[in-house]
Formats: structure tokens, sequence, C-alpha cells
């Protein structure tokens, strides 16, 4: 598995962005044709390589032709000029993800919706260049897998065509909620919209590097100079270390009092319901004696705010504690067996010589069910077909 993890030390951009998928060894011609051939007109693109602040790095740069009038884009203008190409279809379908996510946030900031979304900044020339140029960039590196380190935003304000606002520009903060946000000492805004649509779209995992054995590194340049750090973004392409997988999670705790254990049950529920990767509780002793219940969820980083929002409308917790953990995984598949209850599904994991097996919980209560047998004989009947089938 090819994985590309960005190493935002100094934020992202969206020209960043693919420059350092082209200092990276991404195929800089074929991304200069297959722009060249979207149905956009009044620019120059220039890539090349420079020194930043002391670093060899690489420079996308789309050059605006002031004399060209360039049209009011909207979300459907965008999708039709991607639909209007020869591009593939996995680059449309991400391209088109990634500025349907810059539209929502958009909308939510100024109260409206998506379809009235007028793009201003992110729907120029440069932003569809930008976005459409990393999705592609990423394909002709064969990238599976994108993790993405905690971004920092800078700080003070930034001019855009609503006036000056703080940093992180709201649309970006938007954009940013449930990821890691890094401290800098760095001013400025390190962190553009489209940079973050583009990364907070397609990341698979945000967090620390993971296992992985680095074959190229790419710095893709921005326009501004940092003042105690270099402006450039780094990303680092690779294949995955060993077997299996490893992955950051969100680990959600709240310590319940006063919740009946209806509501902890609904709660759960509600949670797993939502995409939460796990949901338990464990008895705990709380101070004065009391009997307590932690619940705890393990859920996916980008969406830990939105799981924390979950755990206050549906117990009556007043704190939530967040911690970030790294998770070690089984490379996991899905087989199917034949046994005389029917077909049923084996969840089969490995790693470095381990190998374990489980039937489907789901499958073997239906086929239970449907045959009027234990569940358990069920679940013993699939496992030793695979066993048997396995040797």
């Amino acid at each position: 598995m090819t994985t590309a993890y960005f190493d935002c030390f100094n934020g992202a951009a969206g020209d960043m962005t693919v420059a350092s998928l082209i200092h990276a060894g991404a195929d800089a011609d074929s991304l200069r044709s297959q722009l060249a051939a979207l149905p956009v007109t009044g620019y120059e693109l220039t890539i090349e390589p420079i020194t930043k602040q002391g670093f060899a790095a690489t420079r996308f740069h789309v050059a605006l032709d002031k004399t060209a009038k360039q049209p009011h884009r909207h979300l459907k203008h965008i999708v039709e000029i991607l639909d209007g190409s020869k591009l593939s279809a996995s680059v449309i379908d991400k391209a088109k993800r990634i500025f349907t996510r810059l539209a929502e946030a958009e909308a939510k900031v100024h109260g409206t919706s998506i379809e009235k979304v007028h793009f201003h900044e992110v729907g120029a020339v440069d932003a569809i260049l930008d976005v459409t140029g990393a999705v592609i960039a990423l394909e002709s590196l064969g990238v599976d897998r994108i993790v993405v380190s905690p971004i920092p935003v800078g700080s003070g304000t930034v001019t855009c065509d609503h006036g000056i606002m703080p940093v992180p520009a709201p649309a970006t903060a938007e954009l940013l909620r449930g990821v890691p946000i890094a401290p800098t000492e760095e001013t400025g805004e390190l962190t553009t919209p489209t940079g973050a649509a583009i990364l907070t779209t397609l990341a698979d995992a945000f967090g620390p590097m993971p296992d992985m054995r680095i074959e190229r590194i790419g710095y893709g340049a921005g326009t501004r100079d940092g003042r105690t750090r270099p402006n450039v973004l780094r990303v680092m392409v690779g294949s995955a270390a060993a077997a299996g997988e490893t992955d950051e999670v969100a680990v959600l705790e709240t310590n319940l009092d006063d919740a009946t254990p209806e509501v902890i049950a609904h709660a759960m529920d509600r949670l797993l319901e939502a995409g939460a990767l796990d949901v338990y509780a464990l008895p705990i002793q709380m101070k004065k004696g009391r009997g307590g219940t932690m619940l705890c969820v393990l859920c996916d980083t980008a969406r830990a705010g939105e799981f924390e929002s979950l755990l206050f409308v549906e117990t009556p917790t007043f704190g939530v504690r967040r911690t970030t953990m790294r998770r070690a995984k089984l490379g996991r598949r899905l087989e199917t067996v034949e046994t005389e209850y029917g077909t049923i599904r084996i969840k089969v994991g490995t790693r470095e010589g381990v190998t374990t097996s489980a039937p489907e919980f789901e499958d073997c209560r239906a086929a239970a069910q449907a045959h009027h047998v234990a569940l358990r004989t069920v679940m013993t009947a699939a496992q030793h077909a695979w066993q048997l089938r396995s040797r």
C-alpha cells in the first residue's frame, strides 16, 4: 500500500500541495497536459524548481490574465467544468468531493445553501487547478492512503473579499472541525481554505507519521516567507513497513454518576449508529463513594468534535476528555464459507505471521434463527469450515 504523509509543519495551501507532490515525483508534464484540457482559460501555469529559504523545492504557480474576464462560479459551474473534462472518473469524483466540502463550509459560514454559494477566491481558476492538480498528482504517484500531521493555522488576520477576517479564516476553521491543530509561533494565514479542503477531504487519518518505508520526499513552496521556519509543505511517500495497519484514533471519555442504565444504553446505540469505531462502558467509583459509569468512545480523529457533541446531547455530562492514540491493527479481509446453515462471512486478520478469524455475528444470528439452532452451533460450524479450508 502506497502511503503519502503530509508533514504540515508550516501549514498547507492548494499550490503547496500540488508542488510537494510534483517534487516527490508526480509526472509534471502529464499533469500540465491534463490541466490544460480543462475548459477554463485566462491563466498561465508555471511549474519550476526553486530554493525556498534554503530548501530545494518546487513552485506551482497560476498567474491569472488580468485582462481576461472570469465568470462568477458556483458549485454547479465547477461540477460542469469537471464533468466536461476528459479526466479519469476517480480524479473527477475526488475533485468534486473537495469542492462540495468547500461549498458546504462556505454555506455554513455565510448562512446560505451550497447552491447559492459564490465561491469568491476558492472558485477562481487557480483554486480549480490547485484542487484538480493535487488529485491528479496523487493518482500519478499511485497513492492509496493519505495521513496528515496536525495542522498549524497561524494567527493574526487575513484580507479576503469580505474584508479583514481572523486567522484561521472562517471557512478554514469550519473545514478543520475535529482535525488536530498544531500550535505555532508563526503569524499570518498558514493554512488556506483550499489547502484545508484538499487534505481534510482526502485524508484517511491524522497524526504522526505511520509505519512506512520512505521512498520519495517532496517540498512544495508557498508564496510567503516564514519568519521562524521555511514556508514549505513536505510530503513523504512510501510503502507500509510491515503487514497489518496502524492509524490514529480519538478516545473520548466521560464520567457519569447521574445517568440511568437506559440513558447510557441509548447513548451507546446513538454513538454506534453515528459511526463510532467502538463504544464501551466501565463501572467506576467516584467521589463521595458514588458509583458511576465511564462511557468511552473510539472514533476517527477527524470526527472527534462530532462525537463530543453527541455525548453532550445524549448524556447529562458536563465534560468530555479527549486523547489521541496510535492503534495497531491486523490487516483485515472478509472471506465466505459454506456450512449446513448457509453461507457465512468470516473476518480474517493477519499481521507478521499472526492470523485471527471470527465469524460475522449477524450472519450467524440470521442462520441460527432460520434453522432454529443455537447461535454457538452456527458459529462453531463456520469457524470449523474456515479452518478446514485454510489448512
